[in-house]
């Protein structure tokens, strides 16, 4: 697919067409910041910005962090209570590591159902999709690294439960679970395994991150219309799109300040509300904690996996058909893994033919719906594991999967989604009409 028409940076002095006949770098921020927008994005298009922050943090924060840290199963907790008593400034990097995870993962979820919602994931953009899972994946397993790292309780029994999944696979389950301990059990080989992947992973997610402006850079920016910019002429492109600099430059920088306002608040005045009390005991082996609860931002697929016991008849169902090799905890491990996984097929599993769900009134519903239950699996996943609860995962699991498998493919079929506008122009046009000046 041919590029949005633009003007294209040209070296002026001497020494500019120098550097960029050699090394075009000038050229290629000129690019980056004038890259032609639709000039119609909303306010739901800040995340970038935000995920582009918090990945610079958590990697600043990182390294500073590591130089005072030590990985080992003696030592690690009594290390972070040094950096949080001992080291200048150590608490405050400290948490703002910590919230900037949560903040990390809330700016993504948010990013990812906008991308849901306004169908950011069909073509030409399917690639970007993908990349974009695939950096989540890689943010969902460097959190959970890292949250071994201080070695408290619920680090070691959620490092306990967590790899213990693996054991599930038939066959080969206990070589994987070994091969990521490093030995039989949750030890020290864990926990520098652990420690170099924490540390390694931040910068393979930059390098991904990088590959998904490239993506988005070369199909260009999905919009609320869904409505594609006119590639026709350069006067028509210029007709749907503004400059990136300084227009949302500027409207991005103030969101990012709002955001950063609201967590300089929580680092400041309630730095462990989103943590566990019990990690601030020393891990112990030999005590298991009455509740194991990871991560509030795993909670939905923890829940996925926990709804999926023996007496569940699609559990009892496969079971039975694979002669008992997948039982009812491999088929949580497997339920979980498949809930991203469904998302990152969305490109082929949405038939509609309308990209923004702005313009499709049935599915509003269910995709309302989607956000709903997502909440609810986060709610229901830090919940006991008897009474009511099990149930309301079940169904919660059950709508998930029935959304992406089921019901986006047949609200292409059965949905009369409403006339979307012929151009990005024309959209703009009706939000912000332009105020003429009566003739005297």
């Amino acid at each position: 697919m041919a590029g949005i028409p633009h003007d294209h940076y040209e070296p002026k002095s001497g020494a500019e067409q120098w550097l960029h006949k050699r090394l075009p770098i000038v050229g290629l921020l000129y690019d980056t910041l004038m890259i032609p927008t639709p000039k119609n994005l909303n306010w739901m298009w800040i995340w970038g910005i935000v995920l582009t922050f918090c990945l610079v943090l958590q990697i600043a924060t990182g390294v500073v962090l590591v130089m005072h840290y030590t990985p080992h199963v003696d030592l690690a907790f009594a290390s972070v209570e040094h950096i949080m008593r001992d080291v200048n400034g150590g608490y405050m990097l400290r948490y703002m590591h910590a919230n900037g995870a949560s903040l990390f993962f809330f700016a993504v979820y948010l990013h990812i159902f906008r991308g849901l919602y306004y169908g950011s994931y069909k073509a030409p953009r399917e690639i970007t999709w993908i990349v974009g899972m695939v950096i989540y994946l890689l943010m969902m397993g460097t959190a959970f690294m890292g949250y071994v790292l201080p070695w408290g309780q619920m680090s070691f029994w959620g490092a306990t439960v967590i790899t213990g999944l693996f054991g599930a696979i038939p066959g080969i389950g206990e070589s994987i679970q070994a091969w990521l301990l490093g030995g039989p059990a949750v030890d020290n080989a864990t926990l520098n395994r652990f420690f170099s992947l924490h540390y390694l992973l931040p910068f393979v997610i930059a390098g991904l991150v990088g590959v998904h402006i490239w993506a988005f850079h070369t199909t260009g920016n999905n919009n609320p219309t869904g409505v594609e910019v006119r590639r026709t002429s350069k006067a028509d492109a210029e007709k749907d799109t503004l400059p990136f600099w300084p227009y949302f430059v500027i409207k991005d920088l103030f969101a990012l300040a709002v955001i950063l306002t609201i967590f300089i608040a929580v680092v400041g005045f309630m730095p462990n509300y989103l943590g566990h009390p019990d990690n601030y005991i020393e891990a112990n082996p030999l005590a298991t904690p009455a509740h194991i609860v990871p991560e509030w931002y795993f909670l939905p697929f923890y829940a996925i996996l926990r709804a999926f016991t023996s007496d569940v008849w699609v559990v009892m169902l496969v079971n039975w058909v694979t002669f008992g090799i997948v039982d009812a905890k491999f088929f949580g491990v497997l339920a979980m893994f498949g809930a991203i996984a469904v998302m990152a097929l969305a490109p082929w599993l949405d038939t509609s033919s309308v990209r923004s769900g702005k313009y499709r009134p049935m599915f509003k519903w269910w995709f309302a719906l989607l956000a709903i239950d997502f909440v609810v699996l986060m709610w229901v996943g830090a919940m006991p594991t008897d009474g009511i609860y099990p149930y309301i995962s079940l169904i919660g699991a059950t709508y998930w999967f029935a959304y992406f498998l089921v019901i986006l493919p047949l609200l292409g079929i059965v949905e009369k989604p409403m006339p979307t506008p012929a151009t990005i122009e024309e959209d703009f046009a009706a939000h912000y009409p332009t105020k003429t000046t009566p003739a005297e």
